[in-house]
């Protein structure tokens, strides 16, 4: 595996897109905390609301310029390291992303300039306008993402070119693809339980220290709220639907994420389980009798196939990670669920101020949500394999030739050192800015 040039050539970029994700769904998820903080601001005049959303604007330039840093390399590497599957498809995604630099990047980047640094030039309304224009612009440059990503695992709107490669028939089959739709929609609201968590986190880390308190309450009560309504789309509707379609269109895949491997009625749900694929089974497994079925299909008693009805070359390729990150993300989005519940119920009682497990737990709980994102992105990767484009173009078939095991390895380790001076950079950054806090005092120290 080590002298596979395919193998490094996956690691980079997995390792350079896992990185660069981190701060997207940040973004993703702080952008309409900001748009209703603004909009209330304009409304009510209260100036909570207009601080908080300075504090957060602050973080969400950081957040966006490093986002911006790591995301640029994944471009070129379309090009250096997959340069077969950019011949093959680039008549379909190039569309894609073009479309997500020149209409929805710049449409973000014209905007966010006056989001941070324009709020007193602009006026109140006006930079309300500019900070839905960032929010509307993060989006719609997540949903021309995901349908490049939709494509890569259910393609649709494209024909054959004379040469063998792919290009585009139908534009609107392609940017409607049922796949790009559902996931969007989940994958955004995953992207809100992340900055739910994040903004409940700096809450309860005000409130615990006695600091910016009325700030710290606004936070705790927005970031535990949203949090929840969030968590529970991201299982029901949206996870259902995800799910549901996963098993119409990658059956493969959904045997290997529930360890699966024979098939039947009544198929069970794994609560835990380790699979153990050269014996074709699952050890010490903890299931619940007919809820794969129902989740699937919709009844108890539907067939459910498993990994033996298909051949073994179009099984993924990693089962087993494919598995454990599939219930990385599941028992999180459960967890979350519970905690924000919780949560809320304090709330509600008036109790979560003073309990003071309850908020340590809260500031503690921020990193989770990126785990749970990265799982899930996982997830969807390693169940199409072994597809570049599923059933179309395989993996293997995809990588650049002409690139050597040493020069992908080589790059890997320099983007290793740089991202890890990046990361260092941001977390100083934004730690200073949360120290810094919200408030009167800050606005005019």
């Amino acid at each position: 595996m080590t002298d596979d040039a395919a193998f490094w050539h996956r690691i980079q970029f997995a390792f350079t897109i896992v990185y660069h994700y981190l701060f997207p769904q940040l973004t993703m998820g702080l952008a309409w905390f900001l748009v209703a903080w603004k909009w209330l601001h304009l409304r009510t005049g209260d100036a909570r609301y207009v601080y908080a959303a300075r504090l957060w604007t602050r973080i969400f330039g950081i957040n966006f310029a490093v986002g911006v840093v790591t995301g640029i390399p994944m471009e070129f590497q379309f090009g250096t390291n997959w340069a077969s599957f950019s011949r093959y498809a680039g008549g379909v995604i190039g569309q894609s992303l073009a479309m997500e630099g020149m209409f929805s990047f710049f449409f973000e980047s014209a905007f966010i300039g006056a989001m941070v640094w324009g709020e007193k030039r602009l006026g109140p309304r006006s930079h309300f306008i500019a900070t839905l224009g960032v929010a509307l612009g993060s989006w719609l440059s997540g949903y021309f993402i995901l349908v490049t990503n939709a494509f890569m695992q259910s393609p649709s709107g494209y024909a054959y070119a004379a040469d063998g490669s792919l290009r585009l028939t139908r534009l609107s089959d392609f940017l409607l693809n049922r796949w790009a739709l559902i996931e969007f929609c989940h994958n955004q609201c995953a992207a809100i339980v992340t900055g739910s968590f994040a903004i409940a986190a700096v809450g309860a880390f005000y409130v615990l220290r006695g600091d910016h308190g009325s700030q710290g309450r606004l936070f705790l009560k927005w970031g535990t709220l949203v949090g929840l309504v969030a968590s529970v789309i991201v299982a029901f509707p949206t996870g259902d639907a995800q799910a549901k379609m996963v098993a119409r269109i990658q059956p493969q895949a959904l045997a290997a994420m529930e360890g699966r491997f024979q098939s039947g009625p009544m198929a069970e749900i794994t609560l835990i389980g380790q699979p153990d694929v050269p014996k074709r089974q699952l050890d010490n497994p903890i299931r619940v009798p007919g809820m794969l079925s129902f989740l699937a299909f919709g009844t108890f008693h539907s067939d459910v196939p498993g990994l033996g009805a298909f051949p073994e070359d179009t099984w993924p390729t990693n089962i087993e990670l494919l598995y454990y990150a599939f219930h990385v993300m599941a028992g999180l989005g459960t967890l979350f669920i519970l905690l924000m519940a919780l949560a809320n119920l304090q709330q509600i009682r008036g109790c979560l101020e003073s309990s003071r497990r309850l908020l340590w737990i809260l500031m503690l709980a921020f990193p989770f949500p990126f785990i749970a994102n990265t799982a899930g992105w996982m997830t969807a990767e390693l169940g199409r394999q072994p597809w570049l484009i599923y059933g179309l173009f395989r993996t293997r078939d995809g990588y650049s030739a002409a690139v050597s095991t040493g020069s992908t390895l080589f790059t890997l380790i320099g983007f290793a050192g740089l991202y890890l001076v990046l990361g260092l950079l941001y977390l100083f950054l934004v730690g200073r800015e949360v120290l810094r806090g919200a408030g009167p005092a800050v606005e005019n120290a």
